[in-house]
């Protein structure tokens, strides 16, 4: 039965299951650090306070969970288990801006790379990039991990990883990419936008997913 209590249970249930807490959850959805607060379940004179259809589509698209997993955790289905962890190749920014590191489809070339193991669901062809520096903020910290997957389909708000033919190495949110060039917006306002020639561009992938 669908019900105010068991839709707020399923919202911090989602968020354990992907190792964040449920202002954690909100952060990396996009929303307000307190949507998800307890305080904020219910209004100053004590009637319930749903959360949004919008602030579910976020959540359910940041974790990377499927629809069907939401609605077992707010029907506490048994069979709504967590997905299998899974290990994926970890770079630092500085190896993916070195040359020889990938190969033309811009996943990892070679072996020996670090891993690091995920509470969510990813691609075989997804890998780990571990953010260094104040570059990303306010949206990703020193030390955060994002996993990009090449070769994804992106669209205009994706937020992408781009290397250049000069080895350089950027976080940013798509605006626009056509045969010509890609227009990026930086997620720190301190960093200009960045207008680039796609015969500049070596690779593109979208980020998936984000521990913080």
């Amino acid at each position: 039965m669908l019900s105010h209590d068991r839709v707020w249970a399923a919202i911090d249930a989602l968020a354990e299951r992907y190792s964040l807490s449920a202002s954690g959850l909100a952060r990396r959805a996009g929303l307000d650090s307190t949507a998800f607060n307890k305080s904020k379940r219910l209004s100053s004179d004590g009637r319930p306070r749903w959360p949004s259809t919008e602030s579910l589509a976020k959540i359910i698209e940041a974790t990377g969970a499927s629809l069907d997993e939401f609605t077992g955790l707010v029907e506490g289905r048994s069979g709504s288990a967590a997905p299998q962890r899974t290990a994926v190749p970890l770079l630092g920014f500085a190896q993916a801006g070195a040359g020889g590191f990938f190969d033309d489809a811009g996943y990892p070339s070679g072996q020996g790379w670090d891993l690091v193991e995920l509470p969510t669901r990813a691609a075989e062809t997804s890998y780990a990039l571990k953010v260094q520096g104040d570059s990303m903020l306010p949206l990703y910290r020193n030390g955060d991990v994002l996993i990009v997957e090449p070769g994804a389909p992106t669209r205009k708000g994706d937020r992408v990883v781009v290397k250049t033919t000069a080895g350089e190495v950027m976080a940013k949110v798509l605006d626009r990419q056509t045969a010509k060039a890609i227009v990026l917006v930086s997620l720190n306002p301190a960093h200009p936008d960045r207008d680039i020639p796609m015969r500049d561009v070596e690779w593109v992938a979208r980020i998936v997913w984000a521990s913080q």
